[in-house]
């Protein structure tokens, strides 16, 4: 056998140059998963209790933490926390929209307590906040249970505005009769302006309502919630948890945008059936998976635009 020395240099540079592109792939990924994992821990450094998935991590298993800041927020002093839930299901009524809740707590006396956080303006109208109360009256009265049974409820919105624009720190709001006496129904409905910033004012609430706005512990006066805000932030442990919920909270976007191209899809093949002409409405619902209502709904729509 003889020899080929320019078949052996060619055979060890394609050997070596495929070993160099793996390694460079391999530094490819490596350094797109270090970047990746850096803008994680940078999203989890600017976190502050008012960021929603943050505010869910501190509450999440913590009712020592969520009884001293709702007894804050409601100024209630001897409230005693027995169970505290974050992203708590509501359940609905048939056809009714679904509620999820940032932080649901019950006290000792049966009182049911919804503290939410709402960074858009959008999200904190009153009218949310009287869906959220009357969803509470349903999801903890039984079908058998007298109406009298019905449990005190407090309904709590703290927003990165002030939303009511009256400058205050807090708005207080219960049904009353036209000259001012109160119904005493047990339904309290509370708004806390984030964006009150007076410094002058040293109230506990103040002080909460400051702290909520930092994304450091050390910057806040609250001991228990900066402790857990560090715990989260500054240990493995904590850094690990808030690495999955951003990762978590990633993964549900992407699916939530999935669902709507998907969804626009699907409303795209249904109004073609529909300007054909030739199908049915409960043909074209089985056939893009829209129910009937909804090819009803697309239908009527195309009638008036035409």
């Amino acid at each position: 056998m003889i020899f080929r020395l320019d078949l052996y240099i060619e055979s060890w540079y394609n050997g070596v140059r495929k070993t160099n592109m793996k390694e460079k792939l391999s530094d490819k990924i490596i350094s797109e998963s270090e970047d990746r994992h850096e803008r994680i821990l940078q999203i989890i450094r600017d976190y502050r209790p008012l960021d929603d998935s943050f505010m869910r991590e501190l509450f999440r298993n913590d009712i020592p933490l969520t009884e001293y800041v709702l007894r804050i927020v409601t100024g209630i002093k001897d409230l005693n926390i027995i169970r505290s839930e974050t992203q708590y299901d509501l359940h609905s009524l048939a056809g009714s929209r679904s509620l999820k809740l940032d932080v649901l707590g019950t006290d000792i006396t049966g009182r049911q307590i919804n503290f939410e956080v709402q960074r858009a303006d959008s999200g904190a109208t009153s009218k949310r906040a009287r869906y959220h109360s009357s969803a509470l009256d349903v999801e903890f009265l039984k079908p058998d249970d007298d109406t009298d049974l019905l449990p005190e409820t407090y309904v709590i919105f703290i927003t990165e505005n002030d939303v009511k624009g009256k400058g205050k720190l807090i708005y207080q709001y219960e049904r009353r009769e036209k000259d001012g006496s109160e119904l005493d129904d047990k339904a309290h409905i509370i708004f806390i302006n984030g964006a009150y910033d007076k410094e002058n004012d040293t109230s506990d609430l103040a002080k909460l309502v400051h702290d909520f706005r930092c994304s450091r512990a050390e910057d806040m006066f609250n001991k228990p919630l900066a402790d857990k805000t560090r715990m989260l932030k500054e240990t493995l442990e904590g850094v690990d948890i808030m690495c999955k919920a951003v990762e978590d909270l990633v993964e549900d976007l992407i699916e939530e945008s999935n669902k709507r191209i998907s969804k626009n899809k699907e409303i795209e093949i249904a109004v073609n059936f529909i300007r054909l002409g030739k199908n049915t409405y409960d043909d074209i619902a089985e056939a893009t998976g829209l129910t009937v209502e909804e090819v009803e709904a697309l239908a009527e729509t195309l009638n008036h635009t035409a």
